[in-house]
């Protein structure tokens, strides 16, 4: 793809920065020398999910420092952006190097979510790589998928060449090795897969006998894979913009719902002192403001108190906050408490699942509504000011009487808040998933979770009290994908074809089409969702996840017993089958090895040193220009964090850093000249070596050009400002009777009194003259450009787009095609 085409596209994408690729920490392929092995990420939702994903990040990490690979991503298209594409005849590409999907040795898909399986069929299409892989020759790429939905890979395997079933920090290297070597060898596609096929954890359709059982990789210990160090920082905001540190992966709480408390087993923690260094580094390398410590039950790490001490001891004084998200009632102590509360403070999530005690065993949750109540005091106390709840509905042998109890639950942690705050009651509804106890449960139909949904919602009338709930819809397919067969596959395609696309998103979700596909696929939905008896085949019976068939089904007949199973952390081994206890078992962080922090002062305070501001004129140019303000100012703040300058901080709940901007530019507009005030500690060596300091940890496109220390006397920057400099770069195809036109306006506004022009803001028209707020406008025919100058007056100003729009007449195809670039930034 040309970049020029690729650029001019940009500014009509309804979020730009999605695409342009130029984040700190990405890595970007040398073409003239390209890698052996050039290896696609893609990612089947939007870049915002895709970039809060931390298995993206890590297989990004691994494969990047093979010395004879590649790495780049790739993520699914916003609609307006596919509309983009396939207007223009341009394919979809990656984000580093603009390489087309159908360019690269292996694309590999992350499967996180059943409701973006239309978006992997969109993005092989968009990218010219045939959807089915029977059509597929030897000039395609590999298609590969893993991630937790390949545990069932039936409904896909008419679409994927490969699925990587498990972990995949170990096997990624090894699948990267025999497609080198299998290059070497000019081998053909089916050689290369059969090569694949006989590597422990992958299942390739092709070659496997469906009967074949294919056993899922794990890795024995995290501390051997510390990734990533430097993950890619987001140019947008995304939905976890933090360093994310895995602490623990496994689970053997056994919590009978939970998929991934199945197929993640055996329990690993990683070393607190890895962890610690893992913070430093991944912090120094992002400028992040917020650490996350991961894991399916935080609170169950065996070193979590000392750990959560020494993070908030080390980091606290530089305004770097701690998130748990994933804390257990019974796991959140007062020593928890104290420490979390160091820190600003949104809102806490607690997960009881189930209303009653009775359906909380059934489901092995363990903890008691007293429990949780209790934790919901500590939290309010604390200093929170909300809390949300979640809850699921359609549990196998849930009565009206725990749905009664989920409202009861709800308005008793409503009284323990004691007016300290809001309660949310979040709904879900029951997928019964593979490889867990209840994989032979009925999942309730659409009717019935409309009916519960509203049981609860009628019965909860409290303005501190709210209720929302997942889009029944979702499940209904959610649960046709996760326990569907190889048909499935069939109405996928048809949906697909339909247009059916980000369905994860409730805005984007076309249900009337996917009722149509289901209509002419010939599939029965009762077919996926009915319950299924304990000697019948499942779908999903060749993948071994590691846990056996039998304890799923003990675990089923304890369940209807109401009985609960002990957690083999601290209980004896209850047998899972996972564990062979000698590279497959638990692992626990080594105590001895932790030392203390000592607890810093917050040096950022203005009373601790002499505040000086300091203005910085700096340059967004080439992709930089398409990143809207408030992403612009966080890839500053985030560099100016990173650099030895000592910010200053607001006082109060949530403390900002002291940077003013003189004003913000539109998405899509170029600056060659912009302005930041900023308070910190005094700097005393050379500012031009805090300059070049800064310049090399931004994204590409945006430079700091000039630092200075401001007098006492000096205007902050907001009222300095006296106006702008403009230049619009015309179309290179723009002939002479246009040029010709455009001077003709020109003349016709500079002679004009008056210029008055609609504008309309919050639904209503206005008129405007605009004459007052053209100082200059020049037209450049030799460098077919239009030069202007407009103040910045409390009263308004002329905006670059009024320029285009009213006194050059341009039409839309004309508009998207001139270049905007603010050339200076006007003080007095």
């Amino acid at each position: 793809m040309s970049n020029g085409i690729f650029d001019e596209l940009l500014p009509g994408a309804e979020k730009p920065s999605r695409y342009i690729g130029a984040e700190v920490n990405a890595i970007r392929p040398d073409l003239k020398n390209p890698a052996e092995v050039r290896f696609l990420l893609a990612f089947p939702d939007t870049y915002e999910v895709g970039m809060s994903h931390l298995g993206f990040q890590i297989l990004y990490s691994i494969i990047n420092q093979i010395p004879y690979a590649a790495a780049e991503r790739c993520y699914a298209p916003w609609a307006d952006r596919e509309k983009q594409l396939r207007g223009g005849g341009l394919l979809l590409t990656s984000l580093e190097s603009q390489t087309s999907l159908s360019d690269f040795d292996i694309v590999g898909f992350s499967l996180q979510y059943e409701l973006s399986y239309t978006n992997v069929l969109n993005m092989l299409d968009l990218g010219n790589v045939p959807l089915f892989r029977k059509e597929r020759g030897d000039g395609h790429p590999l298609i590969i998928a893993g991630g937790p939905c390949c545990f069932n890979p039936a409904p896909l395997v008419d679409f994927i060449d490969a699925f990587v079933i498990g972990e995949g920090e170990e096997v990624i290297g090894e699948i990267i090795a025999e497609i080198s070597a299998g290059k070497k060898k000019s081998l053909s596609r089916s050689l290369l897969l059969e090569r694949l096929a006989g590597m422990t954890g992958i299942y390739v359709p092709s070659v496997h006998a469906r009967n074949a059982i294919i056993q899922a990789r794990k890795i024995a210990d995290l501390n051997a894979w510390k990734h990533p160090l430097k993950p890619v920082v987001p140019l947008m905001q995304t939905i976890h913009d933090r360093v994310t540190l895995e602490i623990a992966r496994g689970c053997t709480r056994g919590c009978r719902f939970c998929q991934a408390g199945m197929i993640w087993r055996p329990y690993r923690e990683r070393n607190t002192s890895q962890l610690m260094d893992m913070a430093d580094e991944m912090l120094a390398a992002t400028g992040h403001e917020e650490i996350s410590l991961l894991s399916l039950s935080s609170g169950d790490y065996s070193c979590l108190e000392p750990l959560v001490v020494n993070l908030m001891n080390k980091y606290q004084s530089r305004r770097v906050a701690l998130a748990l998200p994933s804390l257990r009632v019974e796991s959140l102590t007062g020593k928890l408490m104290e420490e979390i509360k160091r820190t600003r403070k949104t809102s806490f999530t607690l997960a009881p699942e189930a209303g009653t005690d009775k359906m909380r065993l059934m489901i092995n949750k363990g903890n008691t509504s007293e429990d949780l109540l209790s934790t919901v005091d500590k939290i309010f106390a604390a200093g929170w000011k909300s809390i949300k709840l979640y809850f699921m509905i359609g549990l196998p042998h849930e009565t009206e009487e725990d749905l009664e109890g989920i409202v009861h639950l709800a308005y008793e942690a409503l009284r323990a808040a004691k007016h300290r705050g809001q309660v949310t009651v979040s709904l879900s509804t029951f997928v019964p998933k593979p490889h867990t106890p209840f994989q032979w449960a009925r999942q309730i139909s659409l009717e019935e979770t409309y009916e519960r949904q509203d049981f609860i919602r009628k019965r909860i009338k409290n303005r501190n009290l709210s209720v929302k709930w997942h889009d029944a819809r979702m499940s209904f397919l959610e649960g046709i994908f996760s326990r569907g067969d190889e048909t499935a596959g069939r109405l996928l395609e048809t949906a697909f074809r339909k247009g059916c696309r980000l369905d994860g998103w409730s805005d984007h979700l076309r249900f009337d089409l996917w009722q149509e596909a289901i209509a002419e696929s010939g599939i029965h939905p009762e077919d996926y969702l009915r319950e299924r008896g304990v000697d019948e085949k499942l779908p999903w019976d060749n993948i071994d996840c590691g846990v056996s068939r039998e304890f799923l089904l003990r675990e089923k007949q304890k369940s209807e017993a109401c009985l609960t199973t002990g957690d083999c952390r601290f209980e004896e081994c209850q047998n899972c089958g996972t564990c062979d206890f000698s590279e497959t078992k638990n692992i626990f962080s080594e105590k001895a090895e932790m030392k203390a922090e000592p607890t810093l002062p917050p040096v950022a305070d203005a009373a601790l040193f002499n505040e000086k501001k300091y203005r910085f004129t700096f340059s967004k140019t080439g992709r930089a220009g398409y990143l809207s303000h408030l992403e612009l100012a966080a890839a500053l703040t985030r560099s100016l964090r990173r650099s030895s300058f000592v910010l200053s901080y607001t006082a109060g709940f949530h403390p900002h850093p002291k940077i003013s901007f003189a004003t913000a530019t539109a998405v899509g507009m170029e600056s060659r000249q912009e302005y930041m005030d900023v308070t910190a500690q005094e700097y005393l060596p050379d500012l031009n070596l805090l300059r070049a300091e800064i310049n090399a940890l931004l994204p590409d496109g945006i430079e700091i050009l000039e630092i200075r220390k401001l007098s006492a006397e000096e205007k902050a920057i907001a009222q300095a400002l006296k106006g702008f400099e403009y230049e619009l770069h015309l179309p290179d195809t723009i002939d002479s009777s246009r040029l010709t036109a455009i001077a003709g306006t020109i003349e016709n506004f500079l002679a004009a009194s008056v210029f008055e022009i609609p504008k309309v803001s919050k639904g209503k028209t206005s008129i405007k003259d605009i004459r007052p707020f053209v100082q200059s406008l020049i037209l450049d025919k030799a460098g077919k450009k239009i030069i202007f100058t407009v103040p910045h007056l409390q009263e308004g100003s002329a905006r670059p787009i009024d320029i285009i729009t009213h006194i050059l007449k341009s039409d839309a195809d004309e508009s998207r095609r001139i270049q905007v670039i603010r050339t200076k930034s006007i003080l007095g």
